[in-house]
């Protein structure tokens, strides 16, 4: 499976940095999920879970009070007020 670059900030610096298969959250407009390939675009992130795909067996899981995601060709950046992982 194709991955691409993930990069979460928060308040603290960057939480996470890693390459990943798909990045699954909540835009402005709905429930987004990010893989490799995908257009451009950014959007506001509303708060609730994030679910990360490290691969076919690896999930992470965190919660955000919200914050701003934006996709580039290369690497995708999500800035959040505060970010909490999940167990």
């Amino acid at each position: 499976m194709n991955t691409f670059r993930l990069n979460i900030s928060s308040y603290e610096g960057t939480v996470f940095e890693e390459e990943v298969t798909m990045l699954i959250l909540r835009g402005a407009s709905g429930d987004l999920a990010i893989m490799a390939g995908h257009i451009p675009f950014a959007t506001s992130v509303v708060p609730g879970e994030i679910r990360i795909m490290i691969d076919d067996a690896k999930e992470l899981k965190a919660k955000t009070d919200g914050g701003l995601l934006t996709v580039d060709k290369d690497k995708t950046t999500l800035l959040s007020g505060s970010f909490q992982w999940v167990e």
